[in-house]
């Protein structure tokens, strides 16, 4: 049996899609706090895995214990602490590995474009931008640690919404029966 899936707005969609979009607006409009949010929240999540994950190295010490999870559990303890107790330090190094990320990936659409028929133009394009984003990053890391972060997440969630109004979730609506091969 397969499921099949079907795109559907309800009334539970438009409302969190409306949601999202007033969110995002609210991170835009106030880029810094967003920021400051997610570093944090982002900190609490290292934190609490961290834990969790040094629990279960530590748990099956005896039976399966695995070096590699100790100490990612202990990496993971240590970004939490460092992200919660340095938040700036944290979003600087966040935002850095940002710049760098765009950078690259830039650097490959450039190059990938030069080897595509078709929509060359596209891939160059989005490439140039992910490039310039990168470098004014690098440039400005001051005001990009400040606000990077918030954009990023406040066009995230906009997007979001829109796309949860206009479009709704995917639903399965009917298991099919598949055909049997002969």
């Amino acid at each position: 049996m397969t499921a099949v899936l079907e795109r559907r707005r309800t009334g539970l969609d438009v409302v969190i899609g409306v949601l999202l979009i007033l969110g995002g607006l609210f991170m835009l409009s106030n880029a810094v706090l967003a920021t400051a949010v997610s570093v944090l929240m982002i900190g609490w999540l290292a934190l609490i895995g961290g834990i969790m994950e040094l629990g279960t190295a530590l748990a099956s010490i005896r039976s399966n214990f695995s070096w590699s999870t100790l100490l990612g559990g202990a990496m993971l303890t240590v970004l939490g602490l460092f992200m919660l107790r340095s938040p700036l330090a944290g979003a600087l190094a966040l935002t850095i590995m940002a710049g760098a990320m765009f950078f690259a990936s830039g650097i490959m659409r450039v190059g990938l474009a030069l080897r595509m028929p078709s929509h060359r133009w596209l891939l160059i394009a989005s490439g140039v931008i992910s490039i310039a984003l990168a470098l004014w990053i690098m440039v400005n890391p001051a005001k990009a640690t400040l606000t990077l972060l918030g954009v990023l997440l406040g066009v995230q969630v906009l997007t979001e919404g829109i796309t949860m109004l206009v479009a709704g979730r995917l639903r399965v609506v009917a298991d099919a029966e598949e055909p049997v091969a002969a």
